[in-house]
């Protein structure tokens, strides 16, 4: 049922957290595992390491580790929590979904939950449908958690594939309000699933479209035109969104884009005229978290004391699908 209280509220940040698993996979340790070298994998990628799941730690550990680091970091009641989203590719199982393992550990009474699939671009997706849900009046209180455990579905005999990720988890909770103006202040959203079949992960069809791809359930990826699509279309896309807001590059105090690999964020930072000096990421010590890569980066910007209240942050998240999403928020917390 409609909160009718709430039709009139805006959607606001109030907690944040994250997680990483305690095992580090360096690039000293790849080289022993597949024909590569350090310096190679930094000059293309900009990873040092990354971290990897346990064999028997999957993606609801992760998420639930996260939120019990937010509620650490910042006191929260998930009491009355009405709805989970959890973004991820790795779920346990099909059903039932992580966002319903989050509720049962929490037992959060009456609360909704769902898991979306939008690859690297799922966190920026589970914030534009939390605040949707909140502007709606729907719900009063919505938890996002962006969460993938990529090592599971990785080949590790693929050193093209092998190098770039590693497991992580974010989680963010926004809640209605009607005391100050909403955090988010424009989102877009874009897919080209013509060129899907360049990065999937299939366990059924053998099919995308009209191309044949292989039932694996391990990640494959083209990597030279998942490049050449991020690149040019979320350049595009970020472009875009400043235009129809009438903003600048120099309007925006951070950008966080999906942390793919370096040389992405590079060329996307040049296309945009965005500094990389105000560009946060986290592949260097975490890899390709895919989900979880933005949270992650806005982590390390706001330990390191970089990432101040009151902030302009535009997050550009793109992957499998081919999907992005974009959201420009002020950053409230401490």
């Amino acid at each position: 049922m409609i909160n009718k209280t709430a039709l009139h509220s805006n959607a606001i940040i109030t907690g944040f957290g994250c997680y990483v698993p305690e095992k580090v996979l360096t690039n000293a340790d790849l080289v022993k595992m597949v024909d590569t070298n350090e310096e190679w994998i930094v000059q293309r990628t900009g990873i040092h390491e990354r971290r990897i799941a346990a064999q028997d730690q999957f993606t609801s550990h992760l998420s639930i580790a996260a939120v019990q680091n937010l509620v650490q970091r910042y006191p929260s009641d998930l009491s009355d929590v009405d709805y989970i989203i959890v973004a991820t590719s790795t779920a346990d199982t099909i059903f039932p979904s992580v966002a319903a393992q989050v509720q049962a550990f929490f037992n959060i009474p009456r609360c909704g939950a769902v898991d979306i699939q939008a690859a690297c671009a799922g966190f920026v997706n589970g914030l534009q449908l939390a605040n949707g849900l909140l502007l709606s009046g729907a719900v009063r209180k919505c938890l996002v958690i962006a969460a993938d455990t990529i090592s599971k579905i990785t080949d590790y005999n693929d050193r093209s594939t092998c190098i770039l990720f590693g497991d992580g988890a974010g989680a963010l909770l926004l809640e209605a309000s009607s005391d100050r103006a909403g955090d988010i202040e424009a989102v877009y959203a874009n897919t080209t699933g013509s060129s899907g079949h360049h990065v999937y992960c299939s366990h059924l069809a053998d099919r995308i479209g009209e191309h044949s791809i292989t039932p694996s359930k391990q990640l494959v990826q083209n990597g030279r035109e998942v490049y050449r699509w991020a690149v040019s279309q979320v350049s595009d896309s970020v472009l875009k969104l400043l235009a129809d807001n009438t903003l600048t590059p120099s309007d925006i105090d951070w950008f966080i884009p999906h942390s793919a690999n370096l040389r992405i964020v590079q060329a996307i930072c040049e296309r945009t005229g965005i500094s990389m000096e105000n560009t946060a990421t986290s592949m260097e010590y975490y890899g390709n978290t895919s989900a979880a890569s933005i949270p992650l980066a806005i982590d390390a910007a706001l330990t390191s004391g970089k990432l101040k209240k009151g902030q302009r942050m535009l997050l550009a998240g793109f992957g499998g699908g081919l999907t992005e999403a974009g959201v420009i928020l002020r950053w409230n917390l401490h």
